[in-house]
This record gives C-alpha cells, structure tokens and sequence, in this order.
C-alpha cells in the first residue's frame, strides 16, 4: 500500500557536523519570532532553507542552497538510507524519560484521493501555497513531516535499536529534547522497512502544509521523466513512527481571537444560551486545570476566566449533518458553535480567517489577553490518540491545529532533495 524508499540524504560535512547543535532548527509553523531571529545570525542555520526571510523568501532559499552545495556545507551521502531517529524526552513533572523511535525515509506523495496516507485535520490555505512555492523553486526538503503506522508485532523495532547504538549525531535541541539520528545502509534490512510499510497505511499526524506541498508538485510534474521508473517529484520526506509500543504525545492547542465585534454583555449572553459557565476567580488557575468533562474549555476573557461546558440538550441539537465520530470531539464542538454559531465564521472561512489565532503556550495566551491583543482565548485540552486514529479511519476532518504531537521533529539533520540527478539510484535492489 504505502510506498517508501531509502534516500540519498543531503547533511552538514562532517567538519560541520560537530556543531550540529548550531544548525539545525524548528519547524516553521512552532519557531516563535525571537527564535527566529536568533536563528538567522547563524548563516549556516537550516532555517535559511525551512523559513527563509526577505522579500523574496523563494529565491534566497534557492541562491543559500546552491552556494552551500557549491561550497561543501552539506553533501549528499553516495548511498540511500533509512535514517533511523530516536527521540528522548520528559514532560513537565516527570522523571521518567519517555523515547519515540522511528525513522526518516521517502515516501510517495499519495493525493488524498488514493487513500494510503491519510489525514485528519484542516489546513490554512495560506501556509500551503507558500511551501508550494519554496518547494518548486529550491528543490528541497528542509524537514519531514511526521507519520505514524501500525504494527503490534514490532518487527523494525530491533533493527532501529541496533543502529541507534552507533547514531551519526546525537544532540540536545531547543526543547531540551535528547535528538538521536542514525542510518542503516544494509539493502537486506532496507528491504525488510520497504517490505513491512507496503502492508500498511499511514496516518500524518503533522505536516499537513508540508505534504500537500509535495502531493501539489507531484501533480504538476505528472509525465515529467517518463523513462524514469522511480521519479523524485513523486516522494516526500517522513518520519515514521510506530503507534503501538511508542511513547506518542498530543498537547492541546488553544486559541486566540481578536476582533471581536460583539459586546461583552451581548457576546457573555450568546455563551450562556450554549454552556454551563461557572466562574474562575484567578485566569492562572486553568493552566493547570484537570478537565474531566466533556465538551469543555477554559475561557480567559479580559482581566476573569470560566470553565466553559456545553449544554448536553444543545450537543444533541447539533447539526446531524456533523457525524457522530467528529460531534464526540471538544475542538469539532468549539469550532462549531463559539467561532460559528456565535461568532459566524462559517467552517470553510475559519480556514483562512486572520481573528482566530492558534498557540501551544497557555502563558502566552494569557498574556496576549491581559495585554489587549487578544479579545478573549480558549483553553483546550488535549485529544487522545485512539480519537486522532478513529478520525482518520472514518475519512472525515478535524478543525485545523486540532493536535500538536510533541516533541516535533528538528529540521536540518538531513535534508532530501527532489531534483532527479539527485534522487537517481538503482532502488530496484531494495524490492526482493
């Protein structure tokens, strides 16, 4: 079902390797302004390629990419490979340290359609046409999107395990994440990941933008190469990871609104005809609130907060046309009626509409609201894995930002290239 390939993987030279700490960098769509700018005092930064700056963001990408080949600042390893990538992590209060395995290769860029690679949210129409754009022009792909597989039986698990033993970086990265990459080169056991992800579909669980992109470039270049068996325009990057026996976490993301055109009064008694609202004397006190409820969020509004909880006879007023897998769900129930019925940003504007604003950090939407940027934010809570697999499956879609797997993927450990003399080998040694 799912095809894969190895890939010739474009890195750092080994000379720089040893400052990898220095190069790499966070995904687009999580690097705050600050990082940002902290980021691009390096010039060797990897975010020259995932977020360029300036006018014209495409063509520096382009320029910066040919001069670090010309130069030897990354090379492409001679031979493919499965990039094997461990992960290693505490969440706040924890001892334990939790470890997500997986790893990189190249996948075909399957159009929704085909139904191999499956999604379960929304995308901001904005955010793919630039990755289409950044894609087309520079030829690159700066960081994978993450997808996840099923297999109880583990058969890769031992495989990973022994490569990791001898990882070409390990690193601390800015999440205070421990970031472990390693590579297998074996054709045999390359051929067992080939052999074991043909049986399987794959459920993205970030980088939506990313792979549209790539499913968009596919088609456009749909009889480009017609000699060539294996094209690189139709493969993307991915980090793969296993859902059974695997540390896999979804934190909340809440939102932000500004714009708001009702008045308080009027806006407080449009809420109060849909939820049960009780009063939360310190807005604080929902960072660390334990929701047990559901259809419940937190609501910091001006200088007071509220624990929010739709009435149970208005969930079963919901439009039928809603299927019962996707009414379950608080962020479908959110997006539904406060930015819909309330607010009357219809579903499909809501995609593009400048008011409603996504952040992972309660602090920071606490402060957006004390500070008057924001009118008001919602608190959410975190979706379960087995409600992100049960969507997939039914084909239907969540509300955009509705999981944030953490920790995310670091960008520049490697970098693949779909400019065909690049992407070019023998991948028929790898099919027994």
């Amino acid at each position: 079902m799912a095809e894969i390939l190895p890939l010739r993987a474009w890195r750092y030279s080994a000379e720089l390797g040893g400052r990898i700490e220095e190069l790499t960098s966070p995904l687009f769509d999580v690097v705050s302004k600050r990082q940002r700018e902290s980021l691009y005092q390096n010039p060797l930064n990897s975010i020259h390629l995932s977020f360029p700056r300036g006018s014209n963001s495409v063509s520096i990408a382009s320029r910066i990419l040919q001069k670090w080949k010309d130069s030897g600042v990354i090379i492409q390893d001679s031979l493919p490979g499965i990039y094997v990538y461990y992960q290693y992590f505490r969440l706040p209060g924890e001892k334990q340290e939790r470890c997500r395995k997986g790893f990189i290769a190249q996948i075909k860029a399957y159009s929704w359609e085909e139904n191999q690679i499956l999604r379960h949210e929304n995308t901001l129409v904005s955010a793919v046409d630039e990755r289409i754009e950044l894609l087309k022009s520079s030829g690159i792909q700066a960081s994978p999107t993450h997808g996840l597989y099923e297999d109880p039986d583990l058969i890769l698990e031992k495989y990973m395990d022994s490569a990791i033993a001898s990882p070409i970086y390990d690193l601390e990265d800015y999440q205070g994440v421990r970031e472990v990459l390693a590579v297998i080169h074996d054709a045999e056991v390359i051929s067992l990941f080939l052999d074991v992800l043909r049986e399987k579909r794959i459920v993205l669980a970030d980088g939506h933008h990313r792979l549209e992109a790539s499913i968009a470039h596919r088609e456009a270049m749909k009889g480009s190469y017609p000699d060539k068996e294996w094209k690189a325009h139709d493969f993307h990057l991915m980090y793969l990871t296993n859902v059974q026996d695997n540390h896999l976490k979804i934190l909340p993301t809440h939102r932000l609104y500004r714009g708001l055109e009702l008045e308080p009064q009027e806006f407080f008694k449009k809420l109060d005809d849909w939820f049960w609202i009780k009063n939360l004397p310190d807005p604080e006190e929902l960072g660390s609130y334990t929701w047990t409820k559901p259809w419940a969020f937190g609501l910091i509004l001006g200088e007071r907060s509220y624990f929010l909880q739709l009435k149970e006879e208005k969930w079963r007023k919901l439009d039928k046309a809603i299927p019962e897998v996707l009414r379950s769900l608080d962020l479908v129930v959110l997006h539904e009626v406060l930015f819909n019925r309330i607010l009357g940003i219809e579903p499909e504007q809501q995609r593009n509409s400048e008011k409603i604003q996504y952040e992972r950090n309660f602090a920071r939407c606490l402060g957006e609201v004390r500070d008057g940027k924001a009118d008001f934010a919602v608190i959410t809570r975190e979706l379960e894995m087995d409600q992100v697999m049960q969507v997939c499956k039914s084909g239907y879609l969540m509300p955009q930002k509705s999981t944030y797997f953490y920790p995310k993927a670091l960008g520049g450990l490697l970098f693949a290239s779909i400019i065909q003399e690049e992407f070019d080998f023998d991948y028929g040694v790898f099919f027994k």
